[in-house]
């Protein structure tokens, strides 16, 4: 069986910065046709479940707090490539507008809801590395 990796919040981990999840339904799906291999880029990386938000700005990440947190999420993207390396994935589904995870869209790092074209710091390494990202409005693509 192929394998993905996926953001654990959208398979119901409640690990998202304000504790919560993004449960997707289509997940039920993916679990027929992969092994899924869950991820949580910003707490593999060191940051607390809860946490404050947090915006790329400027090639940084920082929280709404000021708090210079790019440290912390690149080595959660890091530690996500050797998983899918380590477990020869075929893509990685992740969660649309995060700062780790963002494929297409992020937040502009103004703390405005304000969203840009961009990626989150796990995607953007995952795809340097040749590495297929997807995000959650992409999920019937893959099945």
């Amino acid at each position: 069986m192929e394998k993905l990796l996926i953001s654990a919040c959208l398979v119901g981990e409640n690990c998202r910065y304000d504790g919560k999840n993004c449960f997707n339904p289509l997940i039920e799906k993916l679990k027929a046709k992969y092994e899924l291999i869950l991820i949580c880029p910003e707490y593999m990386g060191g940051l607390p479940i809860p946490r404050a938000p947090s915006e790329r700005r400027e090639g940084m990440v920082v929280s709404s707090k000021g708090v210079d947190v790019s440290v912390e999420y690149e080595i959660g993207a890091k530690l996500a490539l050797f998983l899918a390396r380590e477990n020869n994935v075929v893509g990685a589904v992740l969660k649309e507008k995060s700062p780790s995870c963002g494929t297409h869209y992020i937040y502009d790092g103004t703390f405005s809801h304000v969203l840009i074209e961009g990626m989150g710091v796990t995607a953007e390494l995952l795809h340097q590395h040749h590495i297929p990202v997807y995000s959650e409005d992409q999920i019937e693509e893959l099945l």
